[in-house]
């Protein structure tokens, strides 16, 4: 059975690259209610700086360091490659220790299924790490929802588009389909995870997908999804590495009013330029950044959310101490993973 979660949380981060160094480190650092005390990575380079950024953090080189350790540690952050994501949490449950798994979760559903049953059976908690539940311009459009300025929402559009023709540079660019690559796994994750949580469980859905990219061996590059809510809303979403020229973020029509949001959630760039959320000006969207709400001719600005990935991290602190839910249910990216399952089974 899982162990009595002390305070502070004493954090393990599996990965130092994108995930581990820009989000989970900093973010952990960040909150009083975490400490944390081991990085694991296996390059020498991001394990120098995992030592200069965190000097009270143990640096190992591979994750069985880390479990010959799992009587001083309490959570497990996963940061790694998709195809790793279930045989280190299921070897982290094993140990009684608590989990995150960044997205995408796992390759298929089945393993996700076969992750939470073992997760319930040793009493530990598991979730999953969809962060873009907190960015501005999600909450900010949650906002205009809940105030029913649009009226009856009827099509919902959602991007993530980039101009990246040389590729990712990481993992994404090699890890097949079945070990959970592609930008559908990937940025999808994200996309239907947000689609879902603003406009309830999927009747039906379509997609398409393609390899477009530098690298013959990744799995697709480019992805449309059309999904059909119980609710009668309709998601568009595209995701897509080779975008010249970006979408709207987000296009929202519905039988009052519209709204439309132009550019990313700036909280990314921002801890990776070494902003903390300590900084007064972190999670803030610049005015001209806001969404526009209205309709053609009579639109205006709708003044921004504060961006909130630090939140996920406050939620789970709260959960881990018996004091509310988890930040992310796992349940829903399990449901999100097999709406992915059934596009890809259309190709």
């Amino acid at each position: 059975m899982g162990k009595e979660t002390t305070a502070p949380v004493r954090t393990a981060v599996v990965g130092f690259g994108i995930s581990g160094k820009v989000f989970h480190a900093p973010l952990l650092a960040a909150n009083p209610d975490f400490s944390l005390d081991v990085i694991v990575t296996s390059q020498p380079a991001r394990a120098a700086e995992a030592a200069r950024l965190y000097p009270r953090a143990r640096i190992l080189a591979t994750p069985e360091e880390l479990f010959a350790l799992a009587a001083e540690l309490d959570l497990v952050i996963l940061g790694t490659p998709p195809h790793t994501h279930y045989g280190l949490a299921a070897t982290a449950v094993a140990h009684g220790l608590h989990v995150v798994v960044d997205k995408p979760f796992v390759p298929t559903s089945a393993l996700g299924e076969e992750l939470l049953s073992r997760a319930a059976d040793g009493g530990v908690q598991l979730t999953v790490f969809q962060n873009r539940r907190w960015d501005a311009d999600f909450l900010t459009l949650q906002k205009v929802l809940t105030a029913g300025e649009l009226g009856d929402v009827t099509s919902f559009e959602s991007r993530f588009e980039w101009w990246w023709p040389e590729g990712f540079g990481n993992w994404r660019d090699t890890v097949s389909l079945s070990a959970g690559g592609g930008i559908l796994h990937d940025l999808g994750a994200h996309l239907i995870d947000q689609a879902i949580q603003l406009f309830g469980p999927v009747e039906r859905s379509y997609g398409e997908t393609a390899n477009r990219g530098p690298h013959a061996q990744a799995a697709d590059t480019e992805a449309f999804v059309s999904l059909l809510h119980e609710s009668g809303v309709r998601s568009r979403l595209w995701m897509n590495g080779m975008a010249a020229q970006a979408g709207p973020r987000f296009h929202v029509l519905g039988s009052r009013s519209g709204y439309t949001k132009w550019g990313l959630d700036g909280q990314e760039p921002a801890l990776a330029a070494g902003i903390t959320p300590a900084n007064p000006a972190y999670g803030l969207e610049p005015q001209e950044s806001w969404g526009l709400l209205g309709v053609d001719g009579a639109t205006h600005p709708v003044p921004a959310a504060r961006g909130a990935y630090p939140q996920f991290y406050v939620q789970l602190a709260a959960a881990l101490h018996g004091e509310g839910a988890l930040p992310v249910d796992p349940a829903g990216p399990l449901e999100v993973l097999k709406v992915i399952e059934g596009i890809h089974a259309m190709a």
